[in-house]
């Protein structure tokens, strides 16, 4: 497939993946930006998977609408990349919102990137004030009702 034909997610994936084979570890955050494109198809996959209720479904579509615009609050057009981090950042805050008591169960079974979904997840959260700054993590929190 060419470049040109790629989709959304296939875009942001090698831009990421670029980046970090450029800049290597001296890329902040490089982990969290790697798993940014499949937190993006988890999202989708759980907006389209009939067990969602529609209330969840909002949310979903709110955090994928965000991660997709051009316009953000670290617009990816000016900083390249990195840009990426509060889209990621609100992906976690909402991926974590829908986690209820079943554990993840659903989220586990459509995770398609490396790793324990969930624990990528709290390590996210654990960090985002300084990943996007507190006042970009307070605004993203506030969007979703966090």
């Amino acid at each position: 497939m060419a470049a040109t034909d790629d989709d959304f997610y296939q875009q942001v994936r090698r831009k990421i993946h670029a980046l970090v084979d450029t800049k290597g570890s001296a890329v902040k955050h490089a982990e969290f930006l790697l798993a940014g494109p499949d937190l993006l198809h988890l999202m989708c996959k759980l907006a389209l998977d009939a067990r969602v209720p529609a209330a969840s479904k909002a949310l979903l579509a709110t955090a994928i609408a965000y991660f997709v615009s051009p316009v953000d609050l670290i617009p990816e057009a000016l900083v390249g990349p990195t840009g990426y981090l509060d889209d990621i950042a609100l992906a976690a805050v909402v991926l974590s919102r829908l986690i209820g008591a079943d554990g993840g169960a659903l989220a586990k079974e459509h995770w398609a990137g490396a790793g324990d979904v969930l624990d990528l997840i709290t390590r996210i959260l654990n960090v985002a004030d300084r990943m996007v700054g507190a006042q970009a993590w307070a605004k993203l929190r506030q969007m979703v009702g966090s």
